[in-house]
């Protein structure tokens, strides 16, 4: 199977998985906490074939833990089955806004992590969702990763253009 590159200034909201109905409509397994955001979206784009097409939501309903869209100009089953298993991507303007100390993954992933008292942790290398908190896995050298709960009493400081996080390591973290 041929690869599929993905720019760098794309960041993927959702993935098509199936076809539902015969007028157009597919199903999409959302990669946002957000499943609201897909209602009137005008700038989304699909890439198939290496080959960005731009889309605009006609309609989005969620379904369970999925969310159903309806392309503008897509009114036929044969119109979308052929982008099954595509990726849908927004540009980093088209974000959702966020709210004051609300990151994105994808922006904390390579970040460089450091306590308070200036020590080097290594690099954020992913971020673990749980019901409570997120959890930023720090990777440093050696490569024994390092969990950091991501709650106000660890996380001091964010500086995403910086890529740098500033953390206080709590008793027990580095066990």
């Amino acid at each position: 199977m041929k690869e599929i590159k993905v720019p760098d200034d794309l960041y993927q909201v959702g993935a098509i998985i199936k076809t539902h109905g015969l007028r157009g409509e597919v199903k999409v397994f959302p990669l946002t906490d957000d499943v609201s955001r897909f209602d009137g979206m005008k700038d989304l784009i699909l890439i198939y074939k290496n080959e960005r097409i731009s889309l605009e939501v006609a309609s989005a309903r969620p379904q369970k833990n999925l969310v159903i869209l309806k392309f503008k100009g897509y009114d036929n089953i044969n119109d979308v089955e052929k982008y099954l298993r595509c990726g849908l991507f927004v540009t980093k303007d088209n974000r959702v806004e966020l709210e004051d100390n609300e990151y994105f993954i994808a922006d904390l992933i390579g970040c460089e992590c450091f306590t308070d008292e200036g020590e080097d942790l290594g690099e954020i290398t992913d971020v673990i969702t749980t019901g409570a908190n997120d959890v930023y896995v720090v990777t440093p050298p050696d490569g024994k990763e390092i969990l950091i709960p991501a709650i106000r009493q660890c996380v001091l400081n964010v500086d995403v253009d910086g890529g740098r996080v500033e953390v206080k390591l709590m008793k027990g973290l580095r066990e």
